[in-house]
């Protein structure tokens, strides 16, 4: 243990919040095909729209980006024409609402995509290059339940609710 290391339970879920803050600026750590900070902003709109396809009964709009980012429909708005302008998204015509417009990522989208999954992967295994293999195992699995976790909670409208509070 270091001496920065929390030492009690309290200390340690206390420092899991200013943790979290610090993950989005290790993601632009300098490993294999970098990513720009541009770019970087650019997959949160690809992300979520690649999400979103993968079900084919689901369609993402931009209203649908707002508020999935828990941002204003305009700011939503202006991200997605960035994305559009470079070629990373196309808007069509809903299937299930011709009145509608949709978005699915282009060729350059999809390839952005993997290489920000790989970055992501190298970043990873760079970070966690000292941990024993059920470390990093460990910490993956742990991390995508607490992702699948939150996912539940936003699907059932209790994201912003505290689990405490009653």
């Amino acid at each position: 243990m270091t001496m920065n290391e929390p030492r009690t339970a309290d200390e340690l879920l206390d420092a899991v919040g200013p943790a979290f803050s610090k993950l989005r600026r290790t993601s632009l750590l300098e490993v294999e095909n970098p990513i720009s900070a541009k770019e970087l902003s650019r997959t949160l709109v690809l992300n979520l729209v690649l999400e979103g396809t993968q079900d084919p009964d689901k369609e993402i709009t931009v209203g649908a980006v707002a508020e999935l980012l828990g941002t204003d429909p305009s700011v939503a708005s202006r991200m997605v024409t960035d994305n559009i302008k470079a070629g990373y998204l196309i808007r069509a015509a809903s299937q299930q609402d011709g009145r509608r417009t949709v978005l699915h990522l282009s060729p350059e989208g999809a390839e952005l995509m993997a290489r920000f999954r790989r970055h992501q992967r190298s970043a990873f295994e760079y970070i966690t290059a000292d941990w024993s293999e059920h470390e990093r195992l460990e910490f993956a699995r742990l991390m995508l339940k607490y992702v699948d976790s939150l996912a539940d909670l936003r699907s059932r409208g209790l994201a912003t609710e505290s689990p405490r509070s009653t």
